[in-house]
């Protein structure tokens, strides 16, 4: 894609001019940083925002852990399914101009709404994915004004929790999973006979939060997936209509192919498939490292500037012609790890 095609040229530059990563500098502790992009331009997210993505937007987030005396970074931009191509292409710059003030230590991440990698996700207590924009978000209206929602809420592990504004539909019920029904000054806890004591646990924490914030002019109701009264009234809140079936990614083959403009000309070779040994990358060039499931760009310290450059790019258009194609990227060098690839590489 295009909007990688300028992503590092000037980013030295730029990068010291950033005033958002100024106070990066200072810090000196595992820490979890959020930007939202707005206008071309990077915005802070509240610390009490922290954990909320709406699909209208894109986000950089900066994860840095502290490792006895050494800081580790991670850099994901995060792409709304709603978001513009112009703010997906300032998102992927911004996330290079950020590696780059680190001094190139940063480990840089792609995420696809919904089809976040477990390490995003588990950065948040709570997760959320939410339709609209910040601007359109539900802290700005009064609760009887509020558009009505459904949330499903499903756990990453046992410590995380993953919220995700679905169809406003009976039809996105499963009973694997508990839901959420907010009407504004009405909301209620859905709880599929299938889903885990820690997912009602969570979500009627969530429930409660909901009644605190609108200061008691919300009133709440918990049902469960039994056929009482309570959960057909449930049922009837909800319209029943189609909805878009989700996109569902396969699992494809492991394969690792060369990225080389050794030729003259740049070109991408097969180098190995179903089977992913460290002995086939070397340090001359750039490597696409496929897992099935994700997608790891290997920078070779001995690249040629174009090969580091196009990178993302043939990252990019190498998913496209996948069967998944949203798969997250990770782009790791020699100086920069992975503890998720060092687990797949043979």
């Amino acid at each position: 894609m295009l909007i990688y095609d300028f992503l590092d040229l000037f980013a030295e530059e730029s990068a010291e001019k950033e005033p958002a990563w100024g106070p990066v500098r200072k810090i000196a502790s595992s820490t979890l940083m959020v930007w939202r992009i707005k206008n071309f331009q990077l915005e802070v997210v509240r610390s009490e925002d922290i954990g909320k993505f709406f699909r209208g937007d894109s986000y950089i987030v900066l994860n840095i852990e502290k490792v006895g005396d050494e800081l580790l970074y991670d850099v994901h931009f995060w792409i709304g399914r709603e978001s513009t191509a112009d703010e997906y292409g300032t998102a992927a710059y911004k996330t290079v101009e950020l590696d780059t003030f680190l001094d190139d230590k940063a480990v840089q991440h792609r995420e696809v709404d919904g089809f976040e990698s477990d390490l995003f996700k588990t950065y948040f207590n709570r997760f959320e994915t939410l339709a609209g924009g910040y601007a359109s978000g539900f802290n700005h209206v009064k609760p009887n004004e509020y558009r009505p929602r459904l949330l499903l809420f499903h756990s990453v592990d046992r410590k995380n929790m993953e919220l995700i504004e679905v169809p406003f539909s009976r039809r996105s019920l499963d009973s694997t999973d508990v839901f959420i029904l907010d009407m504004g000054t009405e909301a209620y806890q859905w709880n599929g006979r299938g889903c885990t004591k820690e997912e009602k646990f969570k979500a009627s924490q969530f429930l409660q939060q909901l009644e605190s914030d609108r200061n008691g002019r919300c009133k709440t109701e918990v049902t469960d997936e039994d056929g009482s009264e309570e959960h057909k009234k449930f049922i009837s809140l909800l319209p029943d209509v189609a909805i878009e079936k989700k996109v569902e990614q396969k699992i494809g083959k492991k394969v690792i192919y060369r990225v080389s403009d050794e030729s003259g000309k740049m070109e991408i070779s097969l180098v190995c498939e179903n089977a992913l040994p460290k002995a086939s990358l070397t340090e001359n060039d750039v490597y696409l490292i496929d897992s099935g499931q994700s997608l790891f760009v290997y920078i070779g310290v001995k690249c040629s500037r174009r090969e580091k450059l196009d990178a993302l790019s043939h990252a990019h258009d190498y998913l496209q012609k996948t069967d998944h194609p949203f798969a997250p990227i990770t782009v790791v060098s020699n100086n920069r790890k992975s503890k998720e690839l060092d687990k797949l590489l043979e």
